[in-house]
Order: structure tokens, then C-alpha cells, then sequence
């Protein structure tokens, strides 16, 4: 749209590393087993392309899931049309899903930025009998015929324990994502209510930062100027926050590295190779990967299987994930999602140690 101001958003992702078998189809145990309905009128009964919508390509973690997909597309046979931007703009979003179905696509795979905004573009597809499979982010409302995703509330779980056991009380900030997206108020949550119940001694500061990296940036220089005394951060996105958070704390002179006196502890989301470093070289201490690669594979897989009218049911799958039911009857593929510290940060099966 001519004239749009498009804003520097990061939408989730999470994101990072994870070992699938990624040449295996799925094959679902007994209570997550497929059933093909044989109706074959969903997306033109398997064949036809598909068009895949990318939230934004300003993170290093939206970049490889982009590298990703052509690559799955042909290894699951999926005909993936080339990949569009929405540049962190849901209205945008919305237009280019309808552009995609005005060019006669049978399936879409799209990485949803805003939870509920979506649904108009859902219903777009639904009129047209054009199945859609969610990347990332779960819709509030609408149709869709799967969901991959990781457990954001783990990731927020995660985070928590991980600083519990590394500071012992005192003060720790979560720089959080969009809370119109599931996965920024997931993870808020989560996080929020895992100190509230195992760790009491540390008190929570929050800076919502939408996913932009500037507002990152400006608000954690203003609440570190009123609290200089920090232990922890959380930071819900690091392919957003990992630089400006690196960048803000060595301006201040409060950049120390782990083991040494006043360091602050740091745990991120995403598992990108840039992460990885930070850690090798003690500036973070741990992440949470988000599988880029298997979200890659799993969107092409699942829209494959409802382009061939196939459903399935919640259960656990043979890919170490677990098929549930969300409110609304939506079903979600919660793919794992790995910590990642020093101790295994070298591990070549993390998806951030195979991308360059």
C-alpha cells in the first residue's frame, strides 16, 4: 500500500534449534492418527501450488525459516510459491493473503503477525475452500487445518527457572513481544507466573517492546538508569532484542561476562547463530531454540496432508511433539524446543549451528 509507514516489528517467532528427523513423514500413535476424510476437495485434493507468507525478514530467525522453505517444499513435494513479505504490517497481511488466493493458490502457509487480525484473512481462504496452516503464531479465531508451533508458555517457563537457578533474588526484567500475538502474551505469562510460584525472591520489571528493536533499546536505557542494580533479563525474541540489550548494557559499562563480578544473566528466545556466540562468549547465558528448519518442513507437510483432505487428532506424534486441542477446536503441532547453554551450544544437530 503506497504511502504505508511500515513499522519495525518483530513479531514472534520463536524460534531455534531442535532435532527432527526430517526426512520422516508423520505417522501419529494411536490417538494422533491421521485420517484421510477421501473427500479430496480441500485445496484441489493434494495438488496445485501454495502460497507462504512470511511475517517480516528483519530477524536473522524469519531469514533462515525463508532459506527453509524452498528446501522442505521440495523434500515434502509441495509446489511453494516464492515467498511472500509482509513486512510486520498485519493490515498488509491480510492483503496478501487475498492476493495469494486472487492467483489460484490451493493452500496457504502463513506465519500470522497479529492473533486476532488474522481471522479476516482466514475467512478469506475459508470462502474459497483453501486450507491454511499457521506458522508460529495461533490465530484467536478462524480456520485453519494445523498450527506448528512450539510451546510458547514452555519458553517463558524455561526462561524463569533457568534465572531462578542463577540468581539467587533481587531484581529481573522480561523485554517482551507484541501482546496482540499469543506468543508474546504466552510467554508474559508464563514467565510471570513461574517466579510468582517457584521464585518469590526475584521481583519481575517488564518492558513491552512489541518485537521492535528500538523500543528495545530506548526503554531497557531508561529502566536500567532507575535500576542500576539488575540481576537477570529475559529476552522473549533474540533475533529483536539480543543486540540492542549487548549494545545498551556495554554503553553503560554493565556488559561483564559470566563468571565475572556483576554480571548479569541473560536468557533468550529463538536460537539463532548469533545467539550461539553470544554465548560461547559469555555475554548471554542461555536461549530457548525455536526449530526454524521443522517449522519449514511441518508448515509444508501439514498443508500438503489438508490439500489432500486428510485431518488428524491431538496425541503425541513420532517427531518427539505432541498434537493438542486449542480453545476453539483449533489443533497444534507443539514442536520441541531446546535449551541451549555452554554446555551444549556446540551441539551440530541445533538448527543455529548449521546456517551461516
Amino acid at each position: 500500500m503506497p504511502g504505508r509507514t511500515l513499522r519495525k516489528r518483530n513479531r514472534s517467532r520463536i524460534i531455534g534449534a531442535t532435532a527432527v528427523a526430517v526426512g520422516a513423514s508423520l505417522a501419529l500413535a494411536a490417538c494422533g492418527s491421521t485420517n484421510d476424510t477421501g473427500s479430496g476437495s480441500a485445496g484441489g485434493g493434494g495438488a496445485g501450488k501454495v502460497g507462504v507468507i512470511l511475517p517480516l525478514l528483519t530477524s536473522p530467525f524469519w531469514q533462515s525459516y525463508n532459506d527453509y522453505v524452498p528446501k522442505m517444499a521440495k523434500s515434502e513435494g509441495v509446489e511453494a510459491l516464492k515467498t511472500v513479505n509482509s513486512n510486520s504490517d498485519p493490515s498488509q497481511q491480510i492483503t496478501d493473503i487475498n492476493n495469494e488466493l486472487n492467483q489460484g493458490v490451493k493452500g496457504l502457509v502463513v506465519a500470522p503477525l497479529d492473533s486476532a487480525a488474522i481471522e479476516a484473512g482466514l475467512d478469506q481462504a475459508d470462502r474459497k475452500g483453501v486450507p491454511v496452516v499457521a506458522v508460529d503464531v495461533a490465530p484467536d479465531k478462524g480456520k485453519v487445518a494445523m498450527v506448528v508451533r512450539a510451546d510458547n508458555v514452555a519458553y517463558g517457563t524455561k526462561a524463569c527457572e533457568y534465572l531462578g537457578r542463577h540468581v539467587s533474588g533481587g531484581k529481573v526484567v522480561q523485554i517482551m513481544g507484541d501482546l496482540a500475538s499469543v506468543n508474546g502474551r504466552d510467554r508474559s505469562e508464563a514467565f510471570r507466573t513461574c517466579v510468582r510460584t517457584k521464585y518469590p525472591k526475584l521481583k519481575v520489571l517488564e518492558i513491552p517492546a512489541k518485537w521492535e528493536s528500538d523500543t528495545a533499546a530506548s526503554k531497557l536505557d531508561t529502566l536500567l538508569n532507575a535500576n542500576p542494580d539488575i540481576k537477570g533479563i529475559y529476552l522473549q525474541a533474540g533475533g529483536v532484542y539480543l543486540a540492542p540489550t549487548l549494545q545498551t548494557l556495554k554503553s553503560k559499562g554493565m556488559l561483564r561476562t559470566a563468571g565475572q563480578s556483576g554480571h548479569i544473566t541473560i536468557v533468550s528466545n529463538d536460537g539463532i547463530p548469533q545467539e550461539f556466540d553470544a554465548i560461547r562468549k559469555g555475554q548471554i547465558d542461555a536461549t530457548v531454540s525455536q526449530p526454524a528448519d521443522a517449522y519449514a518442513k511441518y508448515g509444508m507437510y501439514y498443508i500438503k496432508a489438508a490439500m489432500e483432505g486428510k485431518t488428524f487428532k491431538p496425541g503425541p506424534t513420532d517427531h518427539d511433539s505432541t498434537i493438542v486441542k486449542l480453545p476453539g477446536g483449533i489443533l497444534e503441532d507443539q514442536l520441541p524446543a531446546p535449551l541451549v547453554t555452554k554446555d551444549n551450544v556446540d551441539d551440530p544437530k541445533l538448527w543455529g549451528n548449521t546456517v551461516k
